[in-house]
């Protein structure tokens, strides 16, 4: 049986974080790959996104082209309406929302579009792909206010 989450995660995991750098940058990629479903399975079984959705309220994904045609024909909008109204250019180039949370997150922390949401939102928080290990900085600052990356990273370098 695996214990609960901290009710201080977020103090650990920032007291963690050097900790969990110093794994990230020495870890055996394919080592990390084989376990990482497992603890995926076990963090998702733990955390319900619901009861944080700390991903929606304080960032935005990035809106690519298929999510931009998926979304506003799900809003039945024109691509230009749907940008104007929704999102900006980050200094990335990319498109991401305007304001935060999500105007696409309701007040019961369910999202609007999940059907059809972002391939960036479908995916997060990535702990069962190779962005975990491939884009560390993306992973510690994840790991910051999502509670599964804190967990998976937590279980990779317990002991």
């Amino acid at each position: 049986m695996s214990e609960p989450l901290p009710a201080n995660w977020q103090k650990k995991s920032a007291e963690s974080h050097k900790k969990f750098k110093q794994f990230l940058a020495r870890a055996d990629k394919n080592s990390v790959l084989k376990k990482l479903p497992e603890l995926h399975e076990a963090a998702f079984e733990k955390i319900n996104c619901l009861d944080c959705a700390a991903c929606c309220k304080n960032y935005s994904p990035r809106f690519k082209t298929p999510d931009l045609k998926r979304i506003s024909k799900h809003l039945r909008m024109k691509e230009g309406e749907f940008i104007e109204k929704y999102l900006v250019l980050d200094e990335e180039g990319d498109y991401v929302v305007k304001s935060k949370p999500c105007p696409f997150l309701g007040n019961d922390n369910f999202c609007s579009i999940y059907d059809v949401r972002p391939s960036d939102c479908e995916r997060f928080p990535y702990t069962d792909e190779d962005v975990i290990i491939r884009r560390q900085q993306l992973t510690l600052k994840n790991s910051s206010f999502c509670p599964i990356v804190y967990y998976v990273l937590d279980k990779f370098t317990a002991g």
